[in-house]
């Protein structure tokens, strides 16, 4: 990948402050912290900050529920290869991707243990897998829910697929009575069918009187069509239905990384990490501050950010396209700018 200067930069930067400096005999650890660390005030703005320690925590957090392979992170929710390594360090392998750009950029940077493009693809996006594929960095399981899907998989170039099925939310997914088709069609064309996936995503924030019983429900169907699929793997939820859904082999979460205002009350274990840092540039005698961080760098689709009083750090409203309106992470401790993981898996 091509190095990316302001990253270099900062780098270079964060590598220098981490010198060891000439301390005072006497001087404690924390001292020698506060003297080796960039400070968040030395960044532009606006620019997105990770909180290292929630993240560290919420990492944690997760691995402690669903160890190794019981997790499969999806990396939409962060799009960087710097982030997913963390992750890959926290013992999970696998990982669960929306486009083609993430499947190659994981792979370009040695991620690609077991990758799944947790969606459709038809045309050259197909085949782009299956360049993946063929260059024996990555190992690429799809998502299919039609004959035209399951023929752009096999003409692509991958080799292994899932069926795809509609558990309640109408977006993508077979009718679950058809997935037994749907396999038996990959299969006569010489395709591996790994199993089955289906995201209950319409229930990540129902209320919690009704979640359990509605995620078992949407489990039952998919468990119904992995009964006529067949295969290891029920790939399934999300960070809203992580702690409830027992039955999927493998859960899909992203948000949890990072997490936002929407998020937070739908999973109360994981702590808000991702932060705009801002600068206000204009206040008002009538009690109005401004921003330098807006709708160019904030996703408001779920409703507006979170500004506490007299903070300049904006937390986002909806995590995933957040990220993808910047090319940087800047991760710090406290003040203090410890390292910076590019958003290089941006794009499609």
């Amino acid at each position: 990948m091509t190095p990316d200067p302001h990253t270099e930069w900062v780098r270079s930067s964060v590598s220098h402050a981490l010198a060891p400096p000439s301390l005072p005999a006497g001087a404690s650890a924390a001292d020698e912290r506060r003297c080796r660390a960039m400070d968040v005030d030395d960044l532009p703005t606006p620019s997105l900050l990770v909180d290292l320690g929630s993240f560290e925590h919420n990492v944690r957090t997760m691995s402690g529920a669903l160890p190794g392979s019981r997790l499969r992170p999806h990396v939409k929710a962060f799009k960087s290869t710097g982030l997913a390594r963390r992750l890959a360090d926290a013992g999970h392998q696998g990982f669960c991707c929306a486009t083609a750009r993430e499947v190659e950029g994981m792979a370009a940077a040695d991620l690609g243990a077991d990758l799944l493009l947790a969606n459709e693809v038809l045309g050259p996006a197909a085949s782009r897998l299956g360049a993946v594929v063929a260059s024996g960095r990555a190992r690429v399981t799809v998502a299919v829910d039609s004959r035209e899907t399951l023929a752009a998989a096999a003409e692509g170039g991958v080799r292994e697929v899932l069926i795809d099925v509609n558990v309640g939310l109408p977006r993508c997914g077979c009718e679950p009575e058809e997935a037994g088709r749907l396999a038996d069609e990959a299969r006569a064309k010489g395709l591996e069918v790994r199993g089955v996936m289906g995201y209950e995503g319409h229930l990540m924030r129902e209320p919690t009187a009704t979640k359990a019983a509605k995620v078992e429900a949407a489990m039952a169907v998919l468990l119904a069509a992995h009964a006529d699929v067949g295969g290891d793997v029920v790939s399934a939820g999300g960070t809203g239905t992580y702690a409830l859904n027992r039955w999927a082999t493998e859960i899909q979460a992203g948000s949890y990384c990072l997490m936002d205002t929407e998020y937070v009350e739908h999973a109360p274990a994981f702590r808000p990490a991702l932060f705009l840092w801002c600068t206000v540039i204009s206040t008002s005698p009538r009690g109005y501050a401004v921003l330098d961080g807006g709708l160019k760098c904030l996703a408001m689709d779920h409703g507006d950010p979170s500004v506490a009083h007299g903070d300049c750090r904006v937390t986002p409203a909806h995590v995933d396209p957040t990220v993808a309106m910047h090319e940087r992470l800047h991760v710090v401790d406290g003040d203090q700018l410890v390292d910076v993981w590019p958003i290089d898996l941006r794009g499609w």
